[in-house]
């Protein structure tokens, strides 16, 4: 029962949490409360299960914490449940981090019929660490001699099961019809095809 421990409608947020609002659409049977506390829990420090590592750390210290809910007005069985995360959960610097931590596995919870992150609040001293590219526009235009208009581009598709040589083809097609670089999908790593 995860609203025992990650239901907390008397936290009052800090300055340095992360602070996130998403949509619920809980199970049916399934108190709103409950699909919050789940939220906040399986993004955070929560498992399913209790294990005998739990004692080792402070889960009070770096759980999330779902500290207010709401219904959606106009909505039937929707509510805005208010996430906190405290800034230790997160590598400095990696919003790659931070996005699969908050929205990584638990928008496949059974707990829940529905969710999506509708706002998200990144403390100023957190999005202080996101140095950005270390090089910019310039230097991108400078390197394929293009200037005076955007930049063009595409991802290859389908995005997965092209061989290398038909992926170097399309690759080849799109730079040779105009196109000033193309993109690997976020699903191409090292598959056997």
């Amino acid at each position: 029962d995860y609203k025992l421990t990650y239901y907390t409608p008397e936290y009052e947020t800090k300055d340095t949490d992360i602070l996130a609002a998403f949509r619920v659409t809980p199970q049916p049977g399934v108190p709103p409360e409950e699909a919050g506390a789940a939220v906040a829990a399986e993004s955070s420090t929560g498992t399913w299960t209790t294990v005998w590592t739990d004692g080792l750390t402070s889960l009070d210290r770096y759980k999330g914490r779902c500290y207010h809910i709401e219904p959606v007005v106009g909505e039937e069985n929707q509510y805005i449940a208010y996430v906190a995360y405290p800034l230790d959960l997160f590598e400095e610097g990696s919003v790659t981090n931070m996005f699969t931590s908050i929205v990584g596995n638990v928008f496949g919870f059974k707990a829940l019929r529905a969710l999506r992150l509708e706002d998200l609040r990144i403390p100023p001293t957190y999005s202080k660490t996101f140095l950005g590219p270390p090089h910019g526009i310039q230097v991108e235009r400078d390197k394929l001699n293009k200037y005076g208009r955007p930049f063009l581009g595409c991802t290859i598709k389908p995005k997965l099961g092209l061989s290398a040589k038909n992926y170097g083809r399309a690759c080849y097609e799109c730079l040779r019809g105009g196109l000033d670089f193309t993109k690997d999908d976020e699903n191409v790593n090292s598959q056997p095809f």
